[in-house]
């Protein structure tokens, strides 16, 4: 069986509308695991244990309904108060429109191959499987109007220019700015809710949002955009070919690499003590280094898979889309709970 097979049955309608269905319990799912592991593990004082409950329950709340939020939207008595970032139609609409465009088809066209007529009408009503792609892929006439009726039916990965891609660009980084600010939100609400709210833990929110967001989702945009905007224009200087979605998902990965994973960290470090620490009255003595509260480790190595799953989206892979609000949900709790890992800074 072909790749291409796989990678159109992954990418019909049908399925990438049930995989945005499974996003909502997945993503409250995974709050509800965090929340569990970072109240339990450790504590063994009841009453701290309770407090630690409570906060948590806010901060990890307020980052899942904030990613929700950014991804769904939002509606108050069918009032639309926020249009939600990811397109989502559910599966029944999905399915219905497949069987109207498939009746259209077969009643507009003389299809003489029985078993394309069959394996067409047998699917009219749920998602195609892998071995129905590879026969209707196979058997579809080569005409004008069978190859956009299959365009439709099982559509080609997009393939977007400079222009929409740094729309894609500020779509996504924005579904990323949600849950951050959503967590460090919850995270101040917290502790004021428990009275224990210090000047530093909420410098240490402000501040860890700062470096989730720059650099672990702004940033790595920005350098996925940049590498893609310079190979289209290679591409019109002839000096590469076009590039297929894997050699464009390489390319945006290479830009990921060498702007969000190596400088963002950095760069979010840089702003949080030349500018956010002097706002909240700290100013750092020249001994201190740029990553003396701050520094990169595995975990921000690992969040930096919605890196991929961002190169799939800009690469025209849809079905990757339904993953972003869950990864960012990550980000929006580490930027509640004031994340700092060095001796000098303070830790959670």
């Amino acid at each position: 069986m072909k790749i291409i097979t796989v990678a159109k049955y992954i990418d019909q309608p049908a399925v990438i509308s049930r995989l945005h269905s499974l996003m909502p319990p997945v993503l409250m799912t995974t709050g509800a695991g965090v929340w569990g592991y970072e109240t339990f593990h450790k504590n063994k004082n009841c009453e701290k244990k309770i407090q630690k409950a409570f906060k948590n329950a806010l901060t990890i709340g307020s980052a899942v309904g904030s990613s929700y939020v950014g991804a769904r939207g939002l509606k108050i008595k069918g009032k639309t108060i926020f249009k939600g970032l990811l397109d989502y139609k559910p599966v029944e609409k999905v399915l219905n429109r497949q069987s109207e465009i498939i009746t259209d088809f077969i009643g507009q066209n003389k299809l003489e191959d029985g078993i394309l007529v069959k394996t067409l009408n047998n699917a009219k009503d749920r998602m195609f499987t892998l071995k129905e792609i590879e026969t209707i892929t196979k058997r579809m006439p080569k005409t004008k109007s069978a190859k956009e009726f299959l365009n439709e039916l099982l559509p080609e990965p997009e393939n977007l220019d400079s222009k929409e891609i740094f729309g894609e660009i500020k779509r996504l980084s924005l579904i990323g700015l949600i849950p951050v600010t959503g967590g460090v939100a919850g995270g101040i609400l917290s502790d004021l809710a428990t009275n224990t709210q210090t000047g530093k833990s909420i410098t240490d929110k402000v501040k860890e949002g700062v470096y989730q967001y720059l650099a672990n989702i702004f940033l790595c945009n920005v350098g996925a955009g940049a590498a893609l905007y310079a190979s289209e224009k290679m591409t019109a200087a002839k000096m590469i070919k076009p590039l297929t979605p894997v050699k464009k998902l390489a390319v945006i990965l290479s830009g990921i690499t060498a702007t969000g994973i190596v400088g963002g960290s950095m760069i979010a470090n840089y702003l949080s003590k030349k500018i956010i620490d002097p706002i909240f009255g700290k100013i750092h003595g020249k001994d201190e280094g740029l990553y003396s509260e701050r520094k990169p480790e595995l975990l921000d190595i690992a969040l930096h898979t919605d890196d991929i799953a961002t190169a799939g989206v800009l690469s025209g892979f849809k079905w990757i889309e339904p993953a972003l609000p869950i990864m960012y949900f990550v980000s929006g709790y580490r930027a509640g709970i004031g994340y700092r890992n060095c001796e000098n800074g303070s830790k959670k």
